[in-house]
C-alpha cells in the first residue's frame, strides 16, 4: 500500500497488557498544542515492534493512524476535534515518533496486522479507523486482515496501488535514503521526529526503512476486495494521487457503477468524498478532514431524498 512521498514533502514541506509507561507521568512535547496531553499513554510490544500509543477522548474508540515521517500530533486541531467526540487510540507507527524501527523492515501489511493485534491488546473488541496516507495503507490492510476488529474504515489520500500516483512522484519515491537526513533538519519532518522521538540519531535508519519501503511495487486490490464493513475514500482535489485511479479505487468497493436511483435503491454502502482546495500535504490537518468523515464514522447522514422532502408538506 502507499508509501507517503518524502522527497515532495521536503520540497513542499480483556486482552493482556504489555508493560506501558506509567500513568501520570505522560510527557508534554511542543506538538500537543491545543491538544494537550493525552489521557493515558504507553508502549505495547506487538511482533516485535514497541508501539507507542495514545488514548484521548471518551466515547466509541477510533484508530487514528498518521502519514509517512509524522507522528500522533501530525494531524493537529483534527486531533483536538477527534477527542471531543471519540476516544482516539492514537499511535506512532514503526519506525516513526516513540515508536522504534526494531530489527523488521517497514512493510504496511505487517503493521496493518499489528495495528488488529494492538488494538485487541488494548481490550478493543472492534474500532472505526482513520489513516491517511502511509496510515491509510495501513488503515486498509489491516481492515482487509482482520475484519472482525473494524466496523467502520476511512482511508484519506492512499491509493491502492503504486501506480496511482502520479507518474513523476515514483522516481522521487524510488530516491528516498538516509543521505537526505542532514538537508531535512529545517523541515517540518525532522522537526516532529526530534520533538518526541527518544533517539533523534534513528532519523536516516527511518529514511532508508521507507525508501526500501518505496522502492518495492505493490496492488493491494485483492486487499480492497476483502473490505466488508462500509468504508470512506477522502482525497484532496490537487492530491498526488491521479483522479483516474481515485475513481477506480471507489469502484472496486462498489461505488460509481451505476446511477443511486431516486429513492437510493441502488446506493453502495461505501463513500467518496474529494475535498476542493487541499493538496496531499494539507489533508491531514484540514478541518474538512474531520467533518467529513465523523458523520460517515458515527452512521449518519444528511440526505433527504426528494420524496421525502414532498412528504413532510
Amino acid at each position: 500500500m502507499p508509501k507517503f512521498t518524502l522527497i515532495t514533502l521536503l520540497t513542499a514541506a480483556l486482552a493482556a497488557f504489555a508493560p506501558a509507561a506509567s500513568a501520570g507521568e505522560i510527557a508534554e512535547n511542543p506538538l500537543q498544542g491545543v491538544a494537550g496531553k493525552p489521557d493515558k499513554a504507553g508502549h505495547l510490544e506487538v511482533n516485535g515492534i514497541n508501539y507507542y500509543y495514545e488514548i484521548r477522548g471518551e466515547g466509541e474508540p477510533l484508530l487514528l493512524l498518521h502519514g509517512g515521517l509524522g507522528q500522533i500530533e501530525m494531524f493537529g486541531e483534527n486531533l483536538k476535534t477527534l477527542q471531543e467526540n471519540r476516544q482516539v487510540i492514537g499511535v506512532d507507527l514503526q519506525g516513526h515518533g516513540r515508536t522504534p524501527l526494531g530489527n523488521r523492515p517497514i512493510e504496511i501489511p505487517a503493521i496493518g496486522a499489528d495495528m488488529a493485534e494492538l488494538v485487541t491488546k488494548l481490550g478493543y473488541d472492534k474500532v472505526d479507523v482513520l489513516g491517511y496516507s502511509f496510515g491509510g495503507g495501513v488503515a486498509l490492510q489491516m481492515g482487509a486482515q482482520a475484519p472482525d476488529k473494524v466496523r467502520r474504515l476511512v482511508i484519506a489520500s492512499a491509493p491502492f496501488a503504486r501506480n496511482g500516483f502520479f507518474a513523476e512522484m515514483i522516481p522521487q519515491q524510488q530516491s528516498v535514503s538516509g543521505a537526505m537526513a542532514e538537508m531535512m533538519k529545517e523541515t517540518p519532518m525532522y522537526k516532529s521526529y526530534v520533538a518526541v522521538a527518544p533517539d533523534a540519531s534513528q532519523f536516516p535508519k527511518l529514511l532508508d526503512a521507507m525508501g526500501e519501503a518505496m522502492r518495492a511495487d505493490y496492488d493491494a486490490s485483492d486487499a480492497v476486495a476483502k473490505l466488508p464493513m462500509p468504508v470512506m475514500l477522502i482525497f484532496g482535489d490537487s492530491d498526488m494521487i491521479r483522479p483516474e485511479h481515485i475513481v477506480e479505487f471507489y469502484q472496486k468497493l462498489g461505488g460509481g457503477l451505476r446511477d443511486a436511483g431516486w429513492m437510493r435503491e441502488h446506493m453502495s454502502k461505501n463513500r467518496l468524498a474529494i475535498l476542493p482546495g487541499l493538496t496531499h500535504y494539507e489533508t491531514f490537518a484540514a478541518p474538512a478532514l474531520v467533518s467529513t468523515a465523523l458523520p460517515f464514522l458515527n452512521g449518519q447522514t444528511g440526505a433527504q431524498s426528494w420524496a421525502g422532502q414532498v412528504g413532510d408538506n
